[in-house]
C-alpha cells in the first residue's frame, strides 16, 4: 500500500503537489497522468526516495522491495542476459554468496543457499531474462551481446526488461512504451496485466493505459485526484466533473460540434471505408470525451492544399533497403483521400517505405512517379535533430514565408502551444515533445496534400495527441502513418496495410484482429528469426476442417459480396457524375441570363444525384453490416 498525507512536493520553487491525500491499495495497477511538467516523474521519484516531501509525509508497504525502470545504463561492457538478469539483486546476492561459500570451502553453507536460490526461482532465471528480451523484440543472437553494441531506444527496452525482472511488491514505469513497437507493446501489456502487486505507469498511450490500468491519478492544479478505471473512463468521469463545475461550457460545445461534423463529413464518404462501422463508432466515442480536453492548450488543423494530383505518389515493382540489401518489395498507388496506417514488427521495413515514398532513399529497382501538384509532409524523428536550435517557432515560419503577417504565424502557431514570449526564444532548450510540435507545426504550414508519418507522437503528450488526431480527421489529402499509439491509427485511418517476410499486403481486419494475429503468429512460429519456437496448435486435419468450413461461408455469402460489389459501382458512378456537374457549375459564364434554363436543368441534376448517392450509400452501409455480422473475415 502507498499512503500520502497531506503531502506538498516543490521543485526549483515551483509547487507541483500541495496538501495532497490519497490512498494506492495493494493490486490496484495505476496510471498516472496529466499535463507536462504537472509533476508526474517527481512523484515516481518520491516513491523511490530520489525526492523527498516539502510538507506532510508519505508510507509505502512493500515486503519485497520497489522496482523501477531506470532511465540510464549502468553497466556498458554487461552482456545484455547478464544485464537484465542484474534486475534481481537479490537472486545476484545468492549467487555471490555460493560462488564465496564454495570458492573458501565453507560446505556447511552451502546447502542453505542453495535452498535460498530455489526459493529466489534461480534455476528457472535466465529463462525467465530470455523470454522477456524475446518479448521486447530481441533476438536470440542479440542476447550474447554487449549492452555498448545497442542503440539509445535499445538500451531503454534492455532497462525496462531489467525492472521487469527484479521481483518486487511495487513497479513503476515511466514511459515504457516508448521506444517499442505494436508488438512489443502488446507483449508488454499481457506481462503486465498478470502482475500481482502495484504498479504505476507513466504513460501518453491511451490503448495502453486502457489495457493494463483499473485506476487513474491525474495531476491538476496541484491537486491529484483519483478516478476509477482506465484512462477513458477517467476521460468521461473528468467529463462529467467539469460539467458540474459549468466550467469551459461553450468551448465544450464548440469542440462536440467540430467532431460532430467530421462524424458527419466521414459519413458521406463511408463507402469509400473498408472499416466504416468501426471508425464512426470510434468517432462518436471521440465526440463524447471531446470535452475532457476543452482546455487544452493545442488546437490546430491542416489547411487545405491549393492543388491537387491523382494518383499523388506511385511506387511500381519496386524493391526497397539499402545498399542493394532488399528489405521489402512493393507496389503502391497513393491516391487522394488515402488514409493508411502501416503495421509490421521492428525491423520489418516500415520507415524503409516512408523514406522510400519520401524519396531520401533511392529505390533498389523499380520506379517513383509523383504527381504534378505532390505536396509532401514528412515526419521522422531526425527531422527535430535538423531544426535550427538558434532559431525561434517564428523565425522557422519566416523563412518558409517571407511576406506573411508576423501575426498570422503567431496566431498558427498558438495553436501548437507556442504563445507569447515561446514563439520568440531560440529553440535550443526546447524538449522533444516541443521540437515534434514545432516539426508538425512548419509541415501544417506548408500545406500539404499527402502526409507521411512515421512514429509522430513518440514525444507528444496525451493533450497534443489528441489535438493531433482531432486535426488529422480533417485534414483532405491522403496520409500514411506509422504508429505505436493504436488510439491514433484506429481514429485516423482507415486502411491497414502490413509488412510482413518483406511483402507489403493489405490487411483486412482492424487492430485487434491484427492483435490476434500476432497471438497466433507466436504461436506457430518455430524456434527462428528471433522468435520463441512453438509448435502449431492445430494438426493438419483440423486446418483442412476450418479451411474447408470457411469456404462453404464464403460461398453462400457469394451473392451478399456481388451485390456490396454492386452498390459501390453505382455510389462511384454517382461520385462522378456529380464531380461532372460540380465542374459545370463552377464555369461562370453558367450563371449568364442565356443560360438560366440549361442553369436549371444542371442544378436539377445535382440534387437527383444528390439523392441516389446517398441512398446507395445508405444501402452499402446495410449490406456491410451484414457482412460484418457474418464474421466471414
Amino acid at each position: 500500500m502507498i499512503k500520502l498525507n497531506s503531502l506538498s512536493l516543490l521543485r526549483k520553487d515551483n509547487t507541483l503537489l500541495e496538501d495532497v491525500s490519497i490512498i494506492i491499495h495493494s493490486g490496484q495497477h495505476v496510471g498516472l497522468v496529466g499535463a507536462n511538467g504537472a509533476g508526474k516523474s517527481s512523484l515516481l521519484a518520491l516513491f523511490t526516495h530520489e525526492l523527498h516531501p516539502d510538507k506532510g509525509d508519505f508510507s509505502i508497504n512493500a515486503s519485497r522491495g520497489i522496482s523501477h525502470m531506470s532511465q540510464e545504463i549502468l553497466a556498458l561492457n554487461r552482456q545484455a542476459i547478464d544485464y537484465v538478469l542484474d534486475g534481481d539483486k537479490k537472486l545476484r546476492a545468492v549467487e555471490l554468496a555460493i560462488a564465496e561459500a564454495e570458492k573458501n570451502k565453507v560446505y556447511e553453507h552451502i546447502g542453505d543457499l542453495h535452498d535460498q536460490y530455489l526459493l529466489a526461482d534461480g534455476y528457472t532465471a535466465r529463462s525467465r531474462a530470455e523470454q522477456l528480451l524475446l518479448g521486447l523484440g530481441f533476438h536470440y543472437g542479440d542476447i550474447k551481446k554487449s549492452v555498448q553494441d545497442f542503440s539509445g531506444g535499445w538500451r531503454m527496452r534492455l532497462n525496462l526488461a531489467r525492472a521487469l525482472m527484479c521481483p518486487a511488491d511495487i513497479l513503476l514505469l515511466d514511459e515504457p512504451t516508448n521506444h517499442l513497437d505494436l508488438d512489443a507493446i502488446i507483449w508488454l501489456e499481457n506481462f503486465l496485466k498478470r502482475f500481482q502487486g502495484i504498479f504505476i505507469v507513466i504513460s501518453h498511450d491511451r490503448d495502453f493505459l486502457d489495457a493494463v490500468t483499473d485506476t487513474t491519478l491525474h495531476i491538476e492544479q496541484k491537486k491529484l485526484y483519483k478516478y476509477r478505471g482506465g484512462y477513458s473512463a477517467f476521460e468521461k468521469l473528468r467529463v462529467e466533473r467539469l460539467a458540474q463545475q459549468q466550467v469551459l461550457h461553450e468551448k465544450q460545445q464548440q469542440q462536440k460540434a467540430h467532431m460532430q461534423r467530421f462524424v458527419e463529413r466521414f459519413r458521406a464518404k463511408a463507402s469509400k471505408a473498408k472499416q466504416a462501422q468501426s471508425r464512426l463508432k470510434a468517432l462518436e466515442r471521440l465526440e463524447e470525451i471531446a470535452p475532457a480536453h476543452a482546455d487544452s492548450p493545442f488546437s490546430f488543423s491542416f489547411p487545405e492544399a491549393e492543388k491537387i494530383s491523382s494518383p499523388l505518389l506511385t511506387l511500381n515493382h519496386s524493391s526497397l533497403g539499402y545498399s542493394n540489401k532488399v528489405i521489402l518489395k512493393a507496389n503502391i498507388s497513393i491516391l487522394l483521400g488515402a488514409r493508411i496506417g502501416l503495421l509490421g514488427n521492428n525491423g520489418a521495413g516500415k520507415s524503409t517505405l516512408i523514406k522510400s515514398l519520401s524519396g531520401t532513399v533511392p529505390l533498389i529497382t523499380g520506379e517513383r512517379q509523383q504527381g504534378e501538384h505532390l505536396r509532401l509532409g514528412y515526419f521522422a524523428q531526425h527531422q527535430l535533430e535538423s531544426l535550427d536550435c538558434s532559431a525561434s517557432p517564428l523565425l522557422h515560419l519566416q523563412r518558409l514565408s517571407p511576406g506573411a503577417q508576423e501575426q498570422e504565424l503567431r496566431n498558427f502557431l498558438g495553436g501548437f502551444g507556442f504563445n507569447g514570449d515561446k514563439a520568440l526564444g531560440v529553440i535550443e532548450g526546447f524538449s522533444g515533445g516541443e521540437k515534434a510540435r514545432l516539426a508538425l507545426a512548419i509541415i501544417a504550414w506548408q500545406k500539404p496534400n499527402l502526409l507521411l508519418l512515421d512514429e509522430p507522437t513518440n514525444h507528444l503528450d496525451l493533450e497534443m495527441r489528441y489535438a493531433l488526431t482531432v486535426a488529422l480527421q480533417s485534414f483532405s489529402g491522403a496520409m500514411i502513418l506509422v504508429s505505436h499509439d493504436r488510439s491514433l491509427i484506429r481514429n485516423t485511418t482507415d486502411q491497414l496495410l502490413s509488412i510482413h517476410d518483406g511483402q507489403l499486403k493489405d490487411f483486412s481486419g482492424d487492430l485487434d484482429d491484427y492483435s490476434n494475429w500476432l497471438s497466433q503468429q507466436e504461436m506457430e512460429s518455430k524456434k527462428e528469426g528471433g522468435r520463441k519456437s512453438v509448435d502449431s496448435r492445430y494438426t493438419t486435419q483440423t486446418k483442412k476442417d476450418q479451411k474447408r468450413l470457411e469456404a462453404e461461408k464464403r460461398k453462400a455469402l457469394r451473392p451478399l459480396k456481388l451485390k456490396i460489389e454492386e452498390v459501390e459501382k453505382q455510389v462511384d458512378d454517382y461520385q462522378a457524375q456529380l464531380i461532372v456537374v460540380q465542374e459545370k457549375l463552377a464555369t461562370p459564364s453558367i450563371y449568364e441570363e442565356s443560360n438560366k434554363s440549361k442553369l436549371q436543368e444542371i442544378l436539377g441534376k445535382q440534387v437527383a444525384l444528390k439523392k441516389q448517392l446517398s441512398d446507395a450509400e445508405d444501402l452499402w452501409m446495410e449490406l456491410q453490416e451484414q457482412w460484418e455480422m457474418a464474421d466471414i473475415g
